[in-house]
């Protein structure tokens, strides 16, 4: 059974921003990404860091050797200690997929995102 928590007013995250909320002890990660809001715990797979408090952006694309094609940009959040790269999508670690940040459900009714937890 989930249970729904208060975590911000849609206009509280811009198009390629953040924005923290903490629930239950817990800090949560709010992103936009293409218009489409996206809540990550803030524990890095890796080492435990605050991933949430990473820098948004791009990443460099795969490409022929001495060529640096840079996309993906706003859809990228890199990891603040040691630049691990997640896809803000789908959670996914750029170069090992199977290493992924622990997501949540959103509801949005009206302009109020509410984040799903298990009940307690």
């Amino acid at each position: 059974m989930m249970q729904r928590h208060y975590a911000a007013k849609t206009e509280d995250v811009p198009e390629g921003g953040k924005k923290l909320i903490r629930v239950h002890e817990m800090e949560i990660g709010l992103f936009r990404v293409k218009g489409q809001l996206y809540a990550w715990r803030n524990v890095c797979p890796h080492a435990a860091a605050p991933v949430c408090r990473g820098l948004v952006c791009g990443t460099k694309l795969p490409s022929l050797v001495y060529e640096y094609e840079y996309g993906m940009e706003g859809q990228i959040l890199r990891c603040p200690w040691h630049g691990w790269e997640f896809d803000l999508q789908t959670g996914k670690h750029l170069v090992d997929p199977e290493v992924k940040l622990r997501g949540f459900e959103l509801e949005i009714e009206g302009e109020d995102v509410y984040v799903l937890l298990p009940k307690r």
